[in-house]
């Protein structure tokens, strides 16, 4: 078995003018240390998939199985314990901006019950990881938008997760600042074995670092496989869209939070 497992996911809201289909049957399997890209336009079902694989919204029905683990079948106070070990990045960084740097990083180590000394001291660490130990006492607001996701995955680190979702985590840089935060994220999979699910509509990003690719229309998978095949010979039209068009002409959407 995968380390990670989605089985025939689906998500439907429900609201008075009627019930919007999110995801539909979406399956597909994750080894343990991989990176994997899930690619869509906008309304594609991309945000709430990512939502649904740690249950902050809970699919309508299939399972979301971690290390042999059926995430639906667990407690609250499982879940919660569960979630630990799975850290998030995303678009727009939420860092705690009265925190400085080095608190920020402290945040879930503090948590987590670590004596105040030893949390900075590992906060430390995690900055000197990102090439940010000269930040440590800035706040948010005097770092660019590099420096601020630079933190936001040191906070990660510190949580120790096995799992880091990233949520259009370079949407908001520009393409220089993407290629050092996309090397951080390769050698952090590299060195701590960190299985990463990367949400994007860029397909820079998915190109660089993903191992395999699913990509994601109007909530379905209409095409999954080893990223350079996917990209060389793309099988659907869906695909063939969202490939040539975003990659010979810079298209980009901002996304709707779907």
């Amino acid at each position: 078995m995968a380390f990670i497992e989605i089985e025939h996911l689906e998500k439907t809201f429900q609201s008075k003018s009627g019930d919007t289909e999110a995801l539909r049957d979406v399956s597909f399997s994750i080894e343990k240390g991989e990176i994997f890209g899930v690619i869509g336009l906008s309304g594609a079902g991309k945000s709430t998939l990512v939502r649904c694989i740690n249950l902050l919204e809970r699919p309508t029905a299939g399972r979301v199985i971690i290390d042999g683990g059926d995430m639906m079948q667990l407690s609250d106070r499982e879940l919660r314990a569960r979630r630990r070990g799975i850290g998030m990045i995303f678009q727009h960084f939420n860092l705690l901006m009265q925190r400085s740097v080095l608190d920020n990083v402290c945040f879930p180590m503090e948590i987590a019950g670590l004596g105040k000394k030893e949390a900075r001291q590992k906060a430390m660490t995690y900055l000197e990881q990102v090439e940010l130990s000269d930040k440590a006492r800035a706040y948010p607001a005097q770092l660019s938008g590099g420096q601020k996701q630079r933190v936001a995955i040191a906070r990660v680190l510190a949580s120790k997760p096995e799992i880091l979702l990233c949520d259009e985590a370079t949407s908001a840089l520009d393409p220089q600042t993407t290629q050092s935060i996309l090397q951080l994220l390769k050698h952090i999979n590299e060195e701590y074995r960190i299985t990463m699910i990367v949400i994007t509509h860029e397909m820079r990003v998915v190109q660089q670092i993903c191992d395999r690719v699913a990509v994601l229309e109007y909530g379905r998978i209409v095409e999954s496989g080893r990223t350079r095949e996917v990209f060389d010979a793309p099988k659907t039209e869906a695909a063939k869209r969202l490939i040539y068009t975003h990659e010979y002409t810079g298209v980009e959407d901002e996304g709707s939070g779907i």
